[in-house]
Formats: structure tokens, C-alpha cells, sequence
């Protein structure tokens, strides 16, 4: 299959397991085909070439994609501490680009790569798709549509599974992640700021890696990612908290989101694809409205319960349309910025402020 004037065509950076679930989703979207590839892996670079299902062109090296004219945007799904040195040379292009999370390992970084972007004519998206799961995106709707009154606490809660092997074990390594405040965990803090609509002030964390790959040894070095933490999040008026618990898959819902506010609390549920809607003086407790939820223009679940797929509808629709994205550089920068704090404040022990993040050149 071959790219037609009216398709936008792909190349996709970094072919592990994200990209390969990004393949995936644009495979399933309208005007989209994925015409090159990328990884310095020849395993992973072979898996792309069998998920895109035609011919592509195929590249050890990711400048040679860029100067291969073979693609109008591109996808970064490489490691963590390869995105600002990547982002160097796509932002020197005029391809539209999707970045996944997070933006950068370092708050410097973030900075470094938000000025390069700026003025730019090509479309730059922030991949922070769970902005795009169904039930959050309704408790978003809710809350701005003002059915718990004015928020005044935000609470998010993941249990899940440890982190999965990737390819040559770096995900076990803060220097690589960003931590796992930055690696994971950006897509809460990206949502907090998101519902609460404010910027973040200051963070108090507690964490620690108590359970997971500690018999583990790669090249003579243990891994150093935290597996649980609390964060406390302070916004003018609102204060937000995350539950982190990696070493709990025996649950039922891996995400649980709750926004309480003067006149009543909203929850969402995932996978249950719920929302809760509660309103003081109307119910009581075991009382409450209970709605299932879900997108029907999804034509892909993926990992992601189909938030993938509606974050790939929107750059499209941005690249087609002209139009700016729905989630920026900025967003990402500032989810980076929080996870930084939270880091600095466990490795610490007191509250960290963002402005102490945002203004110092090291973090």
C-alpha cells in the first residue's frame, strides 16, 4: 500500500512497544498511513515492519528519516532520555510531530525543547492521552460544567502492575525515566492540572521502592524506580493527591479518579468505564448516580482503552485543519515539572515549590 495525495504519511521514531501500539492506531485511522520507521534495534525495527503490514522504509537511524522525504509527521516513541536530543532534530524540520510522554527527563530539557518548538509552522503534540479515556474525559466535562460546585479536592488513585521488560532493561533506571514520578506518573499530574485548570504551587511526596525488582542486576547496578507513592499537589484553592501502588494488579480498577467539591463528587472508574455523580442535599451515601461511559468513535482500544486512538484523531485533525493542538509542549513541561518536585521532595524529605523547579537550571 502506498501513501495517496490525500493520506498523511507517518514515520514512526523508536519501534518498541509503543511504537508499535501507535502503528496499530493509525493502521485504524482515516487518511493516515505509516510510511517509514526507525529504531537502532533490528528486532524492534522487524517488529514495525510486520505490524505496518506493508512496504515501509526502514531505518537504523532517525536523521535518516527525517532527510528521507518519505513522511509529513512523525511519531517519538523512542526512550525517555533520547526524546530532547531527537526533538533537536524534528523541531529543525517542518514535520508535524507527536511526542510521547513524558516530554523530557529533566525540567531543563522540557524548557530547552518548549523554545525550540516556539513559532513553529508544523503541528507539535503532546502525547498525555489519558486526557482522552472516556470516563475522564467525562469527569472533566463535569466538573467544568460545575456539577461538584467549586473543586476544592482531587484525588487519583493508580494500582497496577510493575513496570514491563523493554528493550535493553532501560526503563529500570532513573537516569533514563526521568523517575518514575516523571515516567508514569506525568499523566496524573498533566490531568491535575487539567481539572483544576490552575498551575500547580507546591508538592510534598512520600515514596520508595519497597517491592519490585529488587533481585534484579543489570551490568553490576540494581534498579532504582520507586514502585508506590502519595503525592500531595498544592493549586490556589484546590489541593490534588495521587496514590501509586505498581505492585497491585490483584485490583479491580486500575485508575480511580475522584473530584469533590462544595456542592457534591464526581468519580471516574478504569476499565469499569464509569462515572459517579453524587449531589449533596440530592443523594446520600450509597446513593448515587452511577452512568457507564464510552466513546463510539474509538475504532481501536489498544492499551489505552482507546485514548490512543482519539489523541491520534486529534493531531490528525490538527495537521488537516491548521489548527493548534489540543495538548501542548507547555503541558507536558509542566506534568515533567510536578514529577521533578515530587522526586526532590521524597529524596528530601519537605515540600517543594514549582517555582524552586521551574527556576532552578539543574533540576
Amino acid at each position: 500500500m502506498s501513501a495517496t495525495a490525500s493520506e498523511i504519511r507517518y514515520g514512526i521514531i523508536g519501534t518498541g512497544m509503543m511504537g508499535v501500539e501507535h502503528i496499530e492506531n493509525i493502521a485504524h485511522l482515516d487518511g493516515a498511513t505509516v510510511t517509514a520507521v526507525a529504531d537502532p534495534h533490528p528486532p524492534s525495527l522487524e517488529a514495525a515492519r510486520r505490524a505496518v503490514g506493508h512496504e515501509v522504509a526502514a531505518f537504523a537511524d532517525h536523521r535518516d528519516l527525517l532527510a528521507s522525504g518519505t513522511c509529513d509527521a512523525v511519531v517519538i516513541a523512542s526512550p525517555n532520555h533520547t526524546h530532547v536530543d531527537i526533538l533537536d532534530d524534528v523541531l529543525a524540520t517542518e514535520l508535524h510531530v507527536l511526542v510521547e510522554k513524558p516530554l523530557c527527563t529533566t525540567v531543563a530539557d522540557c524548557r530547552r525543547v518548549v523554545e525550540a518548538a516556539r513559532d513553529r509552522r508544523g503541528v507539535v503534540w503532546m502525547g498525555l492521552e489519558y486526557r482522552y479515556m472516556a470516563p475522564v474525559a467525562r469527569l472533566v466535562e463535569e466538573v467544568r460544567a460545575g456539577t461538584v460546585g467549586r473543586l476544592r479536592m482531587l484525588a487519583i488513585r493508580e494500582h497496577r502492575f510493575p513496570f514491563l521488560v523493554k528493550v535493553g532493561d532501560w526503563n529500570r533506571f532513573s537516569i533514563n525515566t526521568g523517575g518514575t514520578l516523571v515516567e508514569k506518573c506525568c499523566h496524573f499530574f498533566d490531568l491535575m492540572n487539567l481539572i483544576t485548570g490552575e498551575r500547580p504551587v507546591r508538592v510534598l511526596a512520600s515514596g520508595g521502592q519497597d517491592v519490585n525488582h529488587l533481585d534484579e542486576e543489570y551490568g553490576g547496578r540494581r534498579p532504582d524506580i520507586l514502585d508506590n507513592a502519595y503525592v500531595i499537589v498544592e493549586y490556589p484553592g484546590v489541593r490534588a493527591m495521587l496514590d501509586l501502588c505498581m505492585f497491585a494488579e490483584a485490583t479491580r480498577n486500575q485508575e480511580e479518579l475522584v473530584a469533590v467539591g462544595d456542592d457534591g463528587k464526581v468519580e471516574a472508574l478504569v476499565p469499569d468505564d464509569v462515572v459517579r455523580i453524587g449531589r449533596r442535599g440530592e443523594h446520600t451515601i450509597g446513593s448515587v448516580e452511577e452512568h457507564p461511559v464510552r466513546d463510539d468513535r474509538v475504532r481501536y482500544a489498544g492499551y489505552h482503552h482507546g485514548s490512543s486512538y482519539l489523541e491520534h484523531v486529534g493531531f490528525r485533525d490538527a495537521i488537516r485543519n491548521g489548527t493548534p493542538p489540543e495538548v501542548t509542549l507547555e503541558d507536558g513541561l509542566w506534568s515533567v515539572a510536578v514529577g521533578v518536585a515530587a522526586h526532590r521532595s521524597i529524596d528530601e524529605g519537605r515540600p517543594v515549590t514549582l517555582d524552586e523547579v521551574l527556576s532552578d537550571p539543574a533540576a
